[in-house]
């Protein structure tokens, strides 16, 4: 594997190199081993809640064509490149994915299983946001960096296993939630009342109520070490672009969740405003960390932008226990947190001394290690 990584991160990415073809191959490979993985086993790798709407006869089609690409692009990329790691782990991969049926796999399970992994709902995100995010941060990008920079691994792991366990983090994360509302159905009424108004109404006030509980649980995160330990690993990322904000443990994305469904769920908000909100909340989540320059004029006092969210990434001291709002600065700046020098970008992110680890298992042990535990305040919070 490290021959592979090194490849994968090698500098000699110029077009006609074969390094571009060579990572397409391997990317599109590895979703369409990935799909035909689903089709194998629906009930235990796709969302159960999602799964009745694929268009199966439409997904084969488009699995079709991914596999031949991928191998074609895994055959230039051997051609061009002297070394053919990439082109061949592209067509390897394709080859795999094959011999277990291609795009004519066919489920090999009996039955539903009570537990299933969100294999297809990290596709579907990462083609999403992919297509989303890539092409605009390549024309307004605020720091020249490529799309597979320093540590992009790490991050799309993140990803990946925050989108496999979506049937216990939300699980998890709702179970409070679920707790409170059985226990008060006596304000049923109140809830009913609160359903009933304009969709709009509901949904500003669903932004407005998360965003308070997620300010001051974002800012203990920052003020209580024993808290920081975990969020230390969503701020040892040392580049910011759409997908460095799934860098973050476990532990502080179910405690996260969990508290600020409270207010969305407990007081009986409608479904079309709550799904209307998450769906804001998720695009909003990756555009604030997201590698674009844009200012935003007036708009960036009222709502938080890149720049905003950039300077609590900030690796500078005045970027310490800054800017905890998710939505409104104005929470900021009522609690004295605000920062936002005029037309003014941290020179860089990450923590000072970056004591964080490399790699997803170390950083997930990193807050229970005796080292963080031995540490003093200063050092976990005081350099973030």
């Amino acid at each position: 594997m490290g021959p592979l990584k090194s490849e994968m991160d090698s500098d000699h990415r110029q077009f006609g190199s074969g390094w571009i073809s060579g990572m397409l191959s391997s990317v599109l490979a590895l979703i369409g081993l990935a799909t035909v993985l689903c089709l194998l086993y629906p009930q235990l790798l796709t969302v159960a809640d999602v799964r009745g709407y694929y268009n199966v006869a439409l997904v084969r089609v488009a699995l079709h064509a991914v596999l031949i690409a991928a191998f074609l692009m895994g055959g230039l990329s051997a051609t061009l490149r002297q070394s053919k790691l990439l082109g061949f782990a592209g067509m390897t991969t394709v080859l795999v994915a094959t011999l277990l049926g291609g795009s004519r796999a066919s489920s090999q399970m009996q039955g539903e299983s009570d537990v299933y992994f969100g294999l297809d709902f990290f596709m579907l995100n990462l083609i999403l946001l992919g297509t989303l995010f890539i092409p605009i941060e390549r024309l307004f990008k605020k720091r020249n960096q490529p799309i597979f920079r320093a540590e992009w691994r790490e991050d799309l792991f993140y990803f990946f296993i925050s989108s496999l366990l979506v049937q216990s983090l939300t699980y998890l994360s709702l179970t409070p939630s679920m707790t409170i509302l059985a226990r008060t159905e006596w304000a049923g009424g109140i809830r009913a009342g609160i359903a009933s108004q304009p969709v709009l109404v509901q949904f500003l006030e669903i932004m407005f109520l998360t965003d308070l509980v997620q300010y001051w649980f974002h800012r203990a995160f920052h003020e209580f070490p024993w808290l920081w330990r975990f969020h230390a690993v969503h701020h040892s990322a040392k580049h910011m672009d759409w997908i460095a904000g799934s860098r973050m443990h476990l532990v502080e994305i179910i405690l996260l969740r969990a508290f600020t469904t409270i207010p969305m769920y407990a007081l009986g908000f409608g479904e079309p405003a709550l799904y209307g909100y998450i769906f804001f909340v998720y695009l909003l989540s990756v555009f604030v960390h997201s590698n674009l320059r844009f200012h935003f004029g007036p708009l960036q006092h009222v709502l938080a932008t890149p720049r905003f969210h950039h300077w609590h990434h900030g690796i500078e001291k005045e970027a310490i226990n800054i800017n905890y709002a998710v939505h409104f600065p104005l929470l900021d700046r009522l609690f004295g947190t605000y920062h936002m020098p005029k037309d003014q970008w941290p020179e860089g992110y990450g923590i000072a001394g970056h004591p964080v680890p490399l790699g997803y298992w170390q950083q997930f042990w990193y807050p229970f290690s005796r080292k963080v535990e031995n540490q003093s305040d200063d050092e976990t919070k005081g350099e973030s």
